[in-house]
């Protein structure tokens, strides 16, 4: 792999996906104050179903792409992983295009029997072009990805993030005298314009990409092969998504018809999850930026490893990412709950913040669940975080349908549901990983050091809470004095040290041995 290593391809993922996630913040904050719930909730009762029309369409192609380039590479057969991309790339136009056309001409009768809201039709219809858009840069993210060079991915996603932010926006406000519906389907249009950006950009990119020749001829595999070889590392990664998909279209159906049960009206229901996913998931889903660009770089890395039969890098990338999760999520986690009143009503959606402490009490584990397919993607066990989904859904959708019908729980029992959830699919990968990898827990490190800095953090917090009451900066000048403790305590009981310090990018070198 040389200099370029898992981390650094995290760390290039980290930058970019944080940007994206403050465009998104900045983003969201418009939405909810200068538009409202109402037309959120409208956008995100399309988005799952177009998810999910996209997972179909891709057919988890991407992610196996990705490790079957990074295995070829490794052992030198660079005709072999010019051909995969190619009937990749082939195989993915076609099923985007096919796919594309079909959803638009089905989609009156999509919005009038499976939707709650039948004004998401205009919404739908304009989604629908973006499947062929996303379906072709999977392809060229799969590459870049297979080769261990995140920058090119990490570009695309920021370029794509600043055209939905800015088209998106502009065209919500400007369709909003229209009426709700109008301006939602100002905020599918730039997300439309932000794929088709970002797939300009990672064409470019390619177009300038320097081939590296071989040290030794090899042949490619031949397309109808190479399709078998993918679909057959794809299949598991298909059935999970199109799962995890399927059952954000299942809430998002379900979350509003059940809170009307619980007495609200329709419309009430539909600004209510809009709250939850523009305000509440919004903030929690904040720290999974580092989780999801831990577990995108992990599955190459490690299957190099594998590949080439290392198990000892096997075992120590693996320790490494779920402790840096660990590290990271505890703090974030901590703030989201201490901090829940302020953060929400900065969206206008103070009427969440209990949700968002309830979601946080488990977070940690949602975070861990995404490292940990991340490893066991890598592994090769794509088919195992397939079967946790499934034994954590048969428990989380039968408590949230009846816990968000309860008037005393509603959105409070929806949040539960999901911690339980977390909690359930997080274990069982956790117990695979250290069933195939022998990965030692070091209680130490995985648990005691966070938790003990995670104290210091809330007792931080508390402290100064008192002493800056009234003051304009306090809420900033709290977080940043609990970070340092945090950080700092980690680092007295070793949680963290120097070695740590070095493997990240541009600060490794500034750090003495």
């Amino acid at each position: 792999m040389g200099k370029r290593t898992f981390v650094y391809g995290a760390v290039i993922l980290l930058g970019a996906n944080l940007l994206n996630r403050i465009l998104g913040f900045l983003y969201q904050y418009l939405i909810m104050t200068h538009i409202g719930g109402e037309a959120f909730g409208l956008f995100n009762m399309v988005f799952p179903v177009y998810m999910m029309a996209l997972v179909l369409t891709t057919a988890g192609i991407p992610l196996a792409v990705s490790k079957m380039i990074s295995e070829a590479v490794s052992v030198n057969q660079i005709a072999r992983a010019k051909s995969i991309f190619r009937t990749a790339l082939l195989f993915l136009a076609v099923s985007g295009g096919v796919i594309a056309f079909a959803l638009y001409f089905a989609s009156p009768y999509l919005a009038a029997k499976i939707f709650p809201d039948p004004r998401v039709l205009r919404i739908f219809l304009i989604c629908t072009p973006a499947i062929f858009i996303v379906s072709i840069a999977s392809a060229f993210r799969g590459y870049f990805q297979g080769m261990q060079n995140m920058l090119p991915t990490a570009i695309s996603q920021v370029c794509e993030q600043i055209i939905r932010v800015a088209i998106g926006f502009g065209a919500a406000m400007t369709f909003l005298p229209r009426g709700i519906e109008w301006a939602a389907a100002g905020l599918a249009i730039g997300m439309v314009a932000g794929e088709i950006v970002g797939l300009a950009i990672i064409i470019i990119q390619y177009s300038f990409l320097k081939e590296k020749k071989p040290s030794h001829p090899n042949e490619p595999l031949h397309p109808v092969q190479t399709l078998k070889e993918l679909f057959l590392l794809a299949y598991p990664v298909t059935i999970g998504r199109l799962l995890a998909t399927g059952l954000s279209s299942l809430d998002a159906m379900l979350i509003p018809q059940r809170l009307q049960v619980a007495g609200y009206t329709a419309r009430e229901a539909t600004t209510l999850f809009g709250q939850l996913g523009g305000a509440a998931f919004t903030l929690f889903n904040f720290p999974s930026v580092f989780t999801f660009a831990l577990a995108t770089s992990l599955v190459p890395a490690i299957s190099e490893a594998a590949a080439r039969k290392q198990f000892q890098t096997v075992k120590l990338r693996s320790a490494q990412a779920l402790r840096l999760t660990i590290f990271i999520g505890i703090p974030c986690l901590v703030l989201l709950f201490f901090f829940a009143e302020p953060l929400t009503a900065f969206f206008k959606s103070s009427n969440t913040s209990s949700i968002l402490r309830i979601l946080a009490l488990g977070g940690i584990f949602s975070y861990l669940q995404q490292t940990s397919t991340g490893i066991l993607q890598g592994l090769g066990k794509v088919h195992l975080p397939v079967i946790h989904s499934i034994i954590s859904a048969a428990i989380r959708i039968p408590l949230l349908y009846t816990l968000t019908a309860a008037p005393e729980w509603g959105l409070k029992g929806t949040a539960l549901a999901y911690v339980v959830g977390y909690i359930l699919t997080a274990s069982l990968n956790l117990s695979a990983i250290i069933r195939f990898t022998g990965m030692p827990i070091n209680l130490n490190e995985f648990l005691l050091q966070p938790l003990i800095a995670g104290v210091g953090m809330i007792l931080t917090f508390s402290l100064l809470q008192l002493l800056l009451a009234g003051f304009p900066l306090g809420f900033v000048l709290e977080i940043i004095l609990g970070g340092f403790v945090y950080f700092g305590i980690l680092f007295l009981t070793g949680g963290l040290n120097r070695d740590d310090l070095r493997r990240i990018p541009w600060l490794g070198k500034y750090i003495p041995r």
